[in-house]
This record gives structure tokens, C-alpha cells and sequence, in this order.
């Protein structure tokens, strides 16, 4: 699950401009949802203070790839929808096999507003921490000792693996970041 400070982070990458290349489908494994109200603006230095449900606040710098900035007024409403999955690709790593390049697609919201959906591909090889294969899930170590969990569309994929086997999985996220004008 995300953290309060990486829903901030994402803002300053919202809806920057970049080419889009073709994805493929994936299956969505959780979906997260967070709204936030614009309570300041600072257009000068490109600084927008947030205020989640709990009343706390947190100032976030909007680079120059946020190319609707001028439009956000206080009172905005800025809701973050992110989603986490592990497409279907499990397989056992080639001799060499490394991380592929991310693929990377953006979707800008039509309108005045800031908007729109960004979703990045990565194919990976890590190590198997965790099989649940009832949920499905896994729990991987990647190359940096890092874990992270993940559940899996179909528990078929997780059959002739153990924990401790590298593999290669393919991951998607993808954040939609929507503004809705102050009422």
C-alpha cells in the first residue's frame, strides 16, 4: 500500500509529456484511492499545499510537466486512484536475464484541469520470498534485498514454483489523478 508521502511524490510527475507506447492488458489487483483539497498555491515557486481527510497538511512542488498548473485554484478537489498488479507473466529467467526497460504510457484528461492516467511495465527477475496459493499471491526479493507482495490473477501461474526460485514477472502500475473544481 502506498504511503501518504508517495501520493505526494506522484504529483509532481502528474500527467508530464511523454510519448505513449503500447501496453499490454493487465489485470488489477488493488485499487487505492485518495482525496486531497488544494488549501494554498503558491504559483511562483510551483507549490500546492495539500490537506488529506485528517486535516494534515503536506506542500508539494509541481514541476514544469504539469502543464495545466495555472488552472488548480484553491479548494480543488485532487483525487489519486492507484493500481497495483502482477500481470499473469511468470516464467523462469533466460541465461543473462535482466530487468527490462520500463514502458511507460500517459493518458491526459481532457479539460482545463490538470488529469489524466500515467502506467509504467516492468519486466523483472527476482526472487520467490512467499507462494500463497490460495490467495494468490507472492512475495518477492528484488535485486536491491528489497520485498514486496503481490497477488496473482490466476493460481495456475504459481504451480511448479518454490520459494527461493528467480523469476521473471512482469509488473504494471498505473496512477489516474483527477482535479474537480471547488464547489
Amino acid at each position: 500500500m502506498l504511503t501518504r508521502m508517495s501520493w505526494i511524490v506522484v504529483l509532481s510527475a502528474l500527467v508530464f509529456a511523454a510519448p505513449a507506447l503500447a501496453q499490454k492488458p493487465v489485470s488489477i489487483a488493488e485499487a487505492i484511492t485518495e482525496s486531497f483539497t488544494i488549501e494554498a498555491i503558491d504559483h511562483s515557486a510551483r507549490i500546492v499545499t495539500l490537506k488529506d481527510k485528517d486535516g494534515l497538511l503536506e506542500e508539494v512542488w509541481c514541476g514544469p510537466e504539469v502543464q495545466r498548473f495555472d488552472a488548480l485554484k484553491v479548494g480543488d478537489k485532487v483525487t489519486f486512484r492507484y493500481h497495483e498488479s502482477l500481470v499473469s507473466a511468470i516464467r523462469r529467467p533466460s541465461a543473462g536475464a535482466a530487468a527490462k526497460p520500463a514502458g511507460a504510457a500517459v493518458t491526459r484528461a481532457p479539460g482545463g484541469k490538470p488529469g489524466g492516467t500515467i502506467a509504467q511495465q516492468m519486466t523483472v527477475v527476482v526472487t520467490l520470498a512467499a507462494i500463497d496459493a490460495k490467495t494468490p499471491a507472492v512475495t518477492i526479493t528484488n535485486d536491491r534485498g528489497q520485498k514486496m507482495s503481490f497477488k496473482v490473477q490466476n493460481a495456475k501461474n504459481l504451480e511448479g514454483y518454490k520459494v527461493g526460485d528467480q523469476v521473471e514477472i512482469t509488473y504494471t502500475q498505473a496512477l489516474a489523478v483527477s482535479v474537480t473544481p471547488a464547489k
